[in-house]
């Protein structure tokens, strides 16, 4: 059955309100965490060599790219993406990699980073950018670096500093905030350690097939002439970047495109990148051959863009009981309402979706990445401001202000989306409030203030967060907008889900500012979503009026669109008028060490069967397997949270023997696309790992086996231990199809 999304795409009243009451009454009993991130060591800063000289707007860049695992502990802790209390992490399905590049051009340089993570918190960001200037300076800092989030619902949660994300994810959790902050720094060291003269390639296209509008009522709210100036309601264009060294091999490649990552869905409890996290895995297996996934020197970033109404999922709604369309309107069914109607496809199962999507869009990369032959040169510049998004001023004409309000999530909110429906009786597209779960929220939370209600009209305020402060605030007042350029390549660093109409207009409102000198008529504008911070979702004035469940999440009202468009349009005058350095920085963001609450228990000793060993064989291979065949086996199992950081390590290798050496050759980790890691917590704190290998048509025949590694937790002398352990199946072959078929 679908479930509901979380603070992203979707939320279960009841479960917010159970989350609510059980955050306010252990609140006062929970040892209040302080922020215990500490860097590791940090080798000496050298700064990079000095780039070629020559004119500045032909001559080459200096280009760094790097990647680094970004996994965390793959059990116990909350998933970031559907409110589903028990998506609780269980193993990897492939993991999560930071993808970072820079360039400069001799007087400026910028820094992008695209993460396999659900979206940037203001936390996470706050402390990458610490974590920098302990190590570079003022080399990299916050208005000529943009973290990006690729949006995948199958990442760790717990590392946010406000209440609603902490409530919705039991609080913030060092152990997912240190490898996401660890792994990002790495990508960037890797890539700064890299840097060497090299030139950018650019080229665009348009991909069918992979995306679909979730709310196409909204969408035809817009005017009707602006509707006409696009074939389709969802963005199709892909934009590629394809970076060189001076002899022109490639070395990397940076890619947008406009879809969610919810191809993997809330049954899913393993970490997994989804279908941006796939396409990166194709290319860089493509462009890195022999090389195990996460290794080689070729990075492929899949970058988010105005995701905010574009689904994965192109069969579309349908009502589970029935198989008839879901109501247009409401997106619900007449039985089972919002929690019936579920978007399907293109696979028969997730994976199979999830390979599809993220194949069709390496797919179209990896054309466009051979076919790109528009250098891009120039200039770089970098402008960022903090806005305080509560409390700005919209001037449309010299008669008529607007201005945006105090966050607040509409009713609407608790009904989900297609790609994860509710399960109460909420239903998108309501402009009215339900009195039951308002006198729920006036006697827990307290009621909106009248002037919060008139300026969030006509949405009906299910939670007015922007009035609630306790145990600290439950929403952001203070919001990143940053602009970079290169050349004429202009990346728009949005910090939340901008729907397809929303980001068109964004972008046409940053290009006209750019071009508004009449100098440089061939700027290429692209929007990268869930950047720098997380403030939910962003629909134009006329999508907000149906408020469905995007309108319902778009935290600072009706006119948050104007508020954007009026800010980054002064980024881009700033920009084009070379004044950058004029800009104020405005109010800085908050960095809060008190009442960061943690609700995840520690991870108990571990248990075992009697008379085995942590590493055993529970459940043995067969001696045989062909391409195509599933391998399965099952070994007792510690708690993977007592592994510790398992950046660059592996739970699973599946391995060949080589007959020359006699020594067995890895072949695939639980990096990898085919091999699944499943952790089953049983009783008695005991655990087994279920290790998958999906057999591919290329794979060689030989002699293999599957091995596992781990760490348990004991009591040793009265003290609890921790210790290495490690298990092996029998070998077994596989054959090609035609042997064994004859023999079986």
């Amino acid at each position: 059955m679908a479930r509901n999304k979380t603070v992203c795409c979707g939320l279960s009243a009841l479960e917010v309100t159970l989350g609510v009451l059980f955050g306010l009454m252990t609140a006062v009993t929970v040892a209040l965490v302080q922020d215990t991130h500490t860097d590791p060591p940090h080798p000496p800063f050298h700064p990079p060599p000095p780039p070629p000289s020559g004119d500045p707007q032909h001559k080459p860049y200096l280009i760094g790219i790097g990647r680094a695992d970004c996994t965390g502990p793959p059990a116990d802790i909350p998933l970031m993406g559907y409110a589903s209390t028990e998506q609780v992490a269980a193993g990897i399905h492939t993991r999560l990699y930071s993808r970072a590049f820079i360039v400069d051009d001799g007087r400026k340089r910028v820094v992008f980073v695209t993460a396999d993570v659900g979206m940037i918190s203001q936390r996470l960001r706050l402390e990458v950018l610490q974590a920098l200037q302990t190590k570079y300076g003022d080399l990299y800092r916050q208005d000529n670096v943009v973290l990006s989030g690729t949006h995948t619902h199958c990442g760790l949660a717990g590392y946010f500093q406000y209440t609603l994300f902490m409530v919705t994810s039991k609080g913030y959790i060092p152990a997912s905030v240190k490898p996401l902050v660890n792994g990002i720094v790495k990508s960037v060291d890797i890539a700064h350690r890299n840097m060497r003269p090299g030139r950018i390639y650019r080229k665009k296209g348009e991909l069918d097939g992979s995306s679909l509008n979730r709310s196409p009522h909204s969408y035809m709210n817009n005017p009707e002439e602006e509707r006409h100036k696009y074939k389709t309601n969802t963005d199709k264009q892909v934009v590629v970047l394809k970076f060189t060294d001076l002899d022109g091999d490639g070395i990397g490649m940076l890619s947008w495109f406009a879809v969610h990552a919810v191809s993997m869905n809330y049954s899913n409890r393993m970490v997994s990148s989804d279908n941006m996290g796939h396409a990166s895995y194709l290319m860089e297996q493509d462009k890195n051959p022999g090389e195990l996934p996460g290794q080689g020197g070729f990075v492929a970033g899949f970058s988010s863009s105005n995701l905010g109404d574009v689904s994965p999922n192109i069969k579309g709604p349908y009502c589970m009981n029935t198989m008839e369309p879901c109501d247009y309107l409401n997106s619900s069914c007449p039985v089972g309402g919002t929690k019936m109607c579920k978007a399907f496809g293109p696979g028969n199962d997730m994976f199979e979706s999830t390979r599809i999507i993220g194949h069709n869009i390496y797919t179209k990369a990896k054309e466009l990445y051979a076919a790109a032959d528009e250098e891009v040169t120039g200039f770089i510049q970098s402008a960022h401001q903090w806005v305080n998004m509560t409390d700005v001023t919209i001037q449309f004409n010299n008669t008529h202000m607007a201005s945006t309000c105090k966050p607040a999530l509409g009713h609407s909110f608790a009904a989900g989306t297609t790609d994860g429906g509710g399960d109460l009786n909420f239903t998108q597209g309501s402009t009215e409030g339900d009195p039951f779960w308002d006198r729920i929220r006036d006697t827990l939370l307290g009621p909106p203030s009248n002037k919060t209600q008139e300026c969030h009209h006509p949405k009906p305020i299910l939670f007015n967060t922007g009035e609630m402060n306790w145990p600290l605030p439950w929403h952001p007042q203070i919001v990143d907008v940053q602009i970079i350029t290169v050349g004429t390549m202009a990346i728009v660093a949005v910090p939340g889900e901008f729907t397809t109409m929303s980001g068109r207009r964004l972008r046409e409102a940053v290009k006209q500012e750019l071009e508004s000198d009449g100098l440089i008529r061939d700027w290429e504008v692209v929007l990268a979503g869930l950047s720098n911070i997380y403030t939910h979702y962003i629909t134009t004035y006329e999508e907000y009026q149906v408020q469905r469940y995007e309108g319902a999440s778009t935290i600072y009202g009706p006119h948050t669109l104007s508020a954007y468009l009026q800010n980054y349009a002064k980024l881009a005058r700033a920009i084009a008028q070379d004044r950058v350095s004029t800009l104020p920085p405005g109010p800085e963001p908050p960095f809060f060490k008190k009442n960061l609450f943690n609700l995840l228990p520690s991870a108990p000793v571990d248990g075992k069967p009697v008379n085995r060993s942590f590493g055993d064989v529970l459940e043995q291979v067969s001696p045989v397997y062909r391409p195509g065949d599933v391998v399965s086996v099952t070994f007792v199992a510690g708690n993977p949270r007592h592994s510790g950081d398992i950046r660059d390590k592996s739970f699973v290798t599946v391995e060949i023997f080589d007959n020359r050496t006699e020594t067995w050759e890895i072949v695939h980790t639980d990096a990898s696309w085919e091999t699944r890691f499943h952790w089953l917590k049983g009783l008695k704190r005991q655990s087994t790992a279920k290790v998958e290998w999906h057999i591919p048509a290329t794979a060689v025949a030989g002699l293999y086996r599957i091995q596992h590694f781990g760490h348990y937790m004991h009591f040793q002398n009265l003290r609890p231990t921790i210790k290495p352990y490690q298990g092996s199946s029998q070998a077994f072959t596989v054959t090609p199809s035609f042997y064994y078929q004859r023999h079986h």
